[in-house]
């Protein structure tokens, strides 16, 4: 747990709202957002444990990286968003919503890097396969993530402690499940614009340069491609990326989706907000280790044989 030393003119604590104008559904959102959360589990844990005891592979070390961060995303907001459907329990400590918003923001940061090495990694085994091995090791693997990881944690830090700065008067209802960053902002009696342009400026930071670099690295690749003369060799050399650009879409469509209605869908319903919000940190999560067990043939055999196994 992240400590941050709060402004006194802070409240002690926040109220989450779950999901506003629905609150005698909740029982029943919970259902599906209960199961989501549990394939989740189910599906990234088993990625983690295949892929230490049998697949050591760069590419199979992502995936572990993909998968860790894809239960630590979905764990900051289940457990208390289900605590606030089930049992009413609304109320969140300072700490705890600060907390809550620096692991989370941090994890999606990390989630969009390990996305961008993924690019790189069939950048590296189509145009250059030949030095596959050499180029990217276990060790340069890690050091990617470490590096992506670091990113995360210094971009996102600011946003807490700029939040100290804020007085919140009597406002202290958070219409959503979790502590989002805007969500805590629009509640502020405060001047807010220097929290909200930085935020921007995150968002185009990562995101803007995070695209920018995966369309370079497909855009190498489908001119590497275009080189081959056999339709075989095509369809082969495009067949690995299926898996990554399947997860690059219901990831950064829903993001930029559920961010752009977020900020500018003022005519929108403010549940909608709050549901796209949650499905795009349930969605992808659940989805990943589906599209990577049946796009690759050498996990989905091991997959196989764990669960005969056991």
């Amino acid at each position: 747990m992240v400590a941050f030393n709060v402004n006194t003119s802070y409240p002690s604590i926040f109220i989450l709202n779950g999901i506003p104008g629905l609150e005698a559904a909740h029982i029943w959102i919970s259902i599906p957002f209960s199961a989501f959360y549990i394939i989740c589990l189910v599906g990234n844990l088993m990625i983690l444990i295949v892929v230490k005891e049998t697949l050591h592979k760069p590419m199979y070390l992502l995936f572990c990286m993909l998968a860790l961060t894809d239960i630590g995303q979905s764990t900051c907001v289940m457990p208390k968003a289900l605590c606030i459907f089930w049992f009413g329990f609304k109320d969140i400590t300072v700490d705890g919503c600060l907390t809550q918003m620096f692991f989370l923001h941090t994890l999606t940061a990390m989630y969009s890097a390990i996305l961008v090495a993924m690019a790189f990694d069939r950048y590296i085994a189509i145009c250059d396969p030949l030095r596959y091995t050499t180029i990217l090791t276990n060790a340069r693997i890690a050091k990617l993530g470490l590096v992506g990881l670091t990113r995360g944690v210094f971009l996102i830090l600011p946003l807490p402690l700029l939040l100290q700065r804020l007085p919140f008067c009597d406002n202290h209802v958070i219409p959503h499940t979790y502590c989002d960053h805007i969500a805590v902002v629009k509640i502020s009696c405060g001047d807010t614009r220097v929290n909200q342009t930085y935020s921007l400026v995150i968002t185009f930071a990562v995101i803007g340069l995070d695209l920018t670099l995966i369309g370079l690295s497909y855009g190498l690749i489908i001119r590497a491609v275009l080189r081959i003369s056999s339709k075989k060799a095509h369809q082969k050399a495009l067949n690995t990326c299926t898996a990554h650009i399947c997860v690059m879409m219901i990831t950064y469509i829903p993001f930029l989706f559920s961010g752009l209605t977020h900020r500018f869908g003022h005519g929108i319903a403010a549940y909608v907000h709050i549901l796209l919000a949650n499905l795009y940190l349930l969605f992808p999560p659940m989805l990943n280790p589906i599209i990577y067990g049946v796009k690759t043939k050498e996990l989905r055999e091991k997959v196989g044989k764990y669960i005969c196994r056991v």
